[in-house]
């Protein structure tokens, strides 16, 4: 379970706050109470012999170097059935991904400078015996300190080279965009591929855009953008190095960093420094903040729509190319004749639109004609112009799997492009005879960080990508379906994904958009944050939890007039969360938090008839509720209140609430949380950990068999939600 603050961890480190969370646990900001001095806590939680290898692998990587762009681990030790944990000098300050978000792109003497201390970093690694390679440098694992000072962070997917074998921290995974072809399994990994990610990491910081994927390039797929397209300010030196560095072919990158360096500096005559002095800009100080505000909640912001990090304008002496003056006049003279035509073809049109009784000969004569203008008006029986039909459909459209495509104007959010999708159906021959899995078009909202950021996510059960619906600068997650599947709700801000015992962010608001990404709304709001949305079947209501009132309780929004009622009302130091509505549309399931344990209850959709259906006493926590789509049965979550997080799922009959007697449901392995149906009802649809160690989407037949992974992202995908299929 996640460590509350003030805990004393090993006899020595206090915990302050969370910095962030993962599938296989927390990082956390603690004090080393022998020395006085901040660090970092870094803890896996699943302690079977494969991660607890992995995990020591990580600490004896970095608890062996000694480089000053790279972070120090002081300490590793095991708590019991706990988990292991990491102890490593705490970085503070922002990551590249957070300066971009500021600052809309760096400047090019930055970029030089990153590039170079990541360079001397790189070098480090590659040369020690055995060698090291990162294998994931990205805008979110460089780390800036409030001196300027430049870290490469995050070693879960480093491996050490041994000869012609390799050991490795963590799963092969992929940044798409920032990882080269090999990575993808395509080659052997070598340094090479770092001075790939290093480029990809530099073109993305100086554009505003993450380049082209390394594999869709290789597979002709794709091609990159010149980076001087997309950013006209940056010098062809530089472009040219950056473009070098990210090329298909690794003999055709530069072949080790000191190369990658010497061509950095060269772009703006640097002169060498020494190792760890190569520093950028610090970053503005940012006032201390309550600790309640703490762990990523702001203050309320204006709710932005627009790009989160703009490209700034090209020059005007690039922008505009020079044109001699005679064919400037030429050019003058050609507007003049044009102008003039236009005024007689307006003229002889009006003239036969009024009279129409233009002769043949007028007409035929004409540079262009006009259809309609010189025939009689049709009578209103006629067939319709098709384009009404097309603009103005009576009914939302399903999303086609195979031309679905949503590009977004600012920061591209990442795509997932490769799949664990076993299918022999191509998706743009759809099969008569089969039944697509769930009984409807097979898609899938969700939610991943793979941007850097949670945004809501579709995808086709029958397809290998998935593509961003939403662009919120704070983050978007907690999808819910409309029953009709035209339209999703979802909450706003969300920077990453929060466990039950956490308190989400302040000022969080509900947000409905179309299923194709347009026409985005917000709902009213409250001080105090609105969150974990529920559609109601017939469609005209929406649960949800708010802390308006102080404390999480359960409302309902009537979108007909948005008048907001309140259904839970209980003592303050009792929360509810988290509803779920029965498909008989009267019934809502919905998470109580009771003398520190969660519980499963149930209620009227007018907030009557609350009465607890499960009993699991406390020590274990029973959460995220879910129904069958027959309404016969409550699913939800479990997991120990104390040890490792690695819940699994339950169910009860509805006509057995009284005896509080539920049952495991048999999906391994485990973690499965956050259970879904598909609209059919023969499918689930969970959170769950790969065999890579990630924490990925998966579906698997009700009536048992083998779990299929939807999504193979390294970034962390939650919140699924199967897309209803619409009643007749």
């Amino acid at each position: 379970m996640t460590l509350e603050r003030g805990t004393l961890l090993h006899k020595r480190y206090r915990i302050v706050e969370i910095l962030g969370q993962g599938g296989m646990g927390s990082v956390y900001r603690a004090v080393d109470e022998n020395l006085g001095v901040d660090v970092a806590v870094k803890e896996n939680l699943f302690t079977t012999d494969e991660y607890s290898r992995q995990f020591r692998l990580e600490a004896v990587i970095l608890a062996n170097l000694r480089h000053p762009n790279l972070p120090r681990v002081s300490d590793h030790f095991v708590v019991g059935e706990q988990g292991q944990y990491l102890v490593m000098d705490f970085i503070e300050g922002e990551d590249l991904r957070q300066r971009m978000e500021r600052m809309g792109t760096i400047t090019e003497e930055d970029a030089v400078m990153v590039g170079a201390a990541m360079c001397d970093a790189l070098s480090y690694l590659h040369t020690r015996k055995p060698p090291i390679l990162h294998r994931d440098l990205k805008p979110g694992n460089v780390k800036i300190t409030p001196d300027g000072h430049i870290f490469l962070v995050d070693f879960g997917l480093a491996k050490v080279v041994q000869g012609s074998q390799a050991t490795t921290t963590g799963a092969r995974a992929m940044t798409p965009g920032y990882s080269p072809p090999e990575q993808y399994g395509t080659a052997r990994t070598d340094p090479r591929t770092d001075i790939y990610s290093l480029g990809a990491t530099l073109y993305a910081s100086l554009s505003g855009m993450i380049p082209e994927d390394g594999l869709a390039r290789a597979m002709d797929n794709a091609q990159l953008t010149p980076l001087r397209k997309r950013n006209p300010k940056v010098s062809r030196r530089l472009a040219a190095a950056i473009e070098k560095a990210m090329a298909v072919d690794p003999v055709d990158r530069f072949q080790n960093a000191d190369d990658f360096k010497t061509a950095l500096l060269g772009v703006k005559s640097k002169t060498q420094r020494l190792t760890g002095e190569y520093t950028v800009t610090p970053p503005p100080e940012v006032p201390d903040l309550p600790q309640e505000q703490k762990e990523g909640e702001k203050k309320s912001e204006p709710k932005a729509q627009g790009p989160i990090i703009p490209v700034p304008p090209p020059p005007v002496d690039e922008e505009k190319p020079f044109v001699p003056p005679s064919k400037r006049r030429r050019r003058g003279l050609a507007w003049l004749w044009l102008l003039l035509l236009i005024l007689i073809v307006g003229t002889v049109v009006f003239t036969g639109f009024f009279s129409n009784s233009l002769p043949e000969s007028v007409r035929s004569a004409l540079p262009f004609k006009l259809p309609g203008l010189f025939t009689p008006t049709l009578p209103p029986t006629s067939t319709p112009l098709p384009t009404a039909t097309a603009v103005i459909p009576t009914k939302t459209p399903q999303l086609p799997t195979a031309t679905f495509t949503l590009t977004p104007t600012s920061v591209p959010l990442d795509v997932v492009t490769e799949t664990i999708i076993p299918t022999a159906t191509s998706v743009n021959t759809p099969t008569a005879a089969a039944t697509p899995v769930g009984g409807g078009d097979g898609q899938i909202a969700f939610a991943s960080d793979r941007s850097g950021i949670p945004q809501i996510y579709l995808t086709n059960l029958t397809s290998n990508n998935a593509q961003p619906i939403t662009n919120m600068p704070n983050g978007a997650c907690q999808p819910s379906w409309s029953p009709d599947g035209s339209k999703l709700v979802f909450v706003s801000p969300c920077p990453r994904e929060y466990d039950i015992s956490e308190v989400p962010p302040k000022d969080t608001a509900l947000y409905i958009i179309n299923a194709d990404g347009s026409k985005q709304t917000e709902l009213p709001t409250a001080p105090g944050g609105d969150f974990e949305p529920a559609w109601a079947p017939d469609g005209k209501r929406i649960a949800f939890t708010s802390i308006r009132d102080g404390y999480m309780q359960i409302y309902l929004i009537n979108l007909a007039d948005q008048k907001v009622t309140r259904l839970t009302n209980t003592a303050s130091d009792v929360e509810t969360r988290q509803p779920a509505w029965s498909p008989l549309d009267n019934q809502i399931a919905y998470t109580v938090k009771r003398f520190g344990a969660y519980q499963i209850w149930t209620m009227t959709d007018a907030g009557q008839g609350q009465q607890q259906i499960a009993r699991s006493g406390n020590t274990l926590w029973d959460y995220a509720p879910v129904w069958s789509p027959d309404g016969k049965t409550v699913f939800f979550t479990e997991r120990n209140a104390n040890g490792p997080v690695r819940p699994w799922a339950m169910s009860i009959l509805y006509e057995n609430r009284n005896s509080g007697a539920a049952d495991q449901v048999k999906l391994s392995p485990p973690p499965v949380a956050d259970l879904h149906f598909s609209p059919d009802g023969l499918w689930f649809l969970f959170e769950g950990i790969s065999t890579d160690n990630n924490q990925d989407i998966f579906y698997a037949p009700v009536s048992g068999g083998e779990r299929v992974r939807l999504t193979n992202d390294p970034g962390v995908d939650f919140d699924p939600a199967w897309r209803p299929v619409p009643k007749p």
